[in-house]
Parts: C-alpha cells; structure tokens; sequence
C-alpha cells in the first residue's frame, strides 16, 4: 500500500459511489482506490448513511479535501488514503 510522505496529507479529488457503502476514490497524487465504509458508519452523525439513498448522497468537498455528506458527516482524508482497495480482495 502506498502511503503519502508524513508532512503531506492526501485529498480526495472525485469520488462516485459504486456499490453499498462502496466509494471508488481518487487522490491528488494519483492514487485510486475503492473502499468499503460500511463498518465505519457508526454513531448518530452516520446513522442516516445506513440508507442506501442517504450515502448515494455523498460529495467530494475540494476546500476540505475529502467526501462528506449534507449532514456535514465526513471522514478524514488519510483514513480514507489508508484503508486497503477492496478490488484487491476481489482478486
């Protein structure tokens, strides 16, 4: 897995939902990945994402540099830089 420089953080530049709880994501540094959120959707500010319809909601917010939804529920972009591909758990 690719990791981003310690001085550097990584920002989401598009991100498309492909799947449930699936995100296909792309980096400012080129990398790309399709993760899967599900078990992160925990607490009340996630609650409302549990709905298919709700996560389909989601938007890359470029000022910010990571996905987040109307709700103002986000994750933080080197957690999301982080998690493995799970293509690669397709293969």
């Amino acid at each position: 897995m690719k990791t981003p420089p310690e001085d550097r953080i990584p920002t989401v530049v598009s991100a498309r939902v492909c799947g449930p709880y699936s995100v296909f994501l792309v980096f400012d540094d080129g990398v790309s990945k399709q993760v899967n959120l599900r078990r992160f959707l925990r607490g009340p500010v996630f609650k409302r994402m549990h709905d298919p319809a709700e996560f389909a909601k989601l938007r890359v917010d470029h000022e910010v540099g990571t996905i987040v939804w109307p709700n103002a529920a986000d994750f933080a972009p080197e957690t999301l830089y982080d998690l493995p591909d799970e293509r690669d758990d397709a293969a």
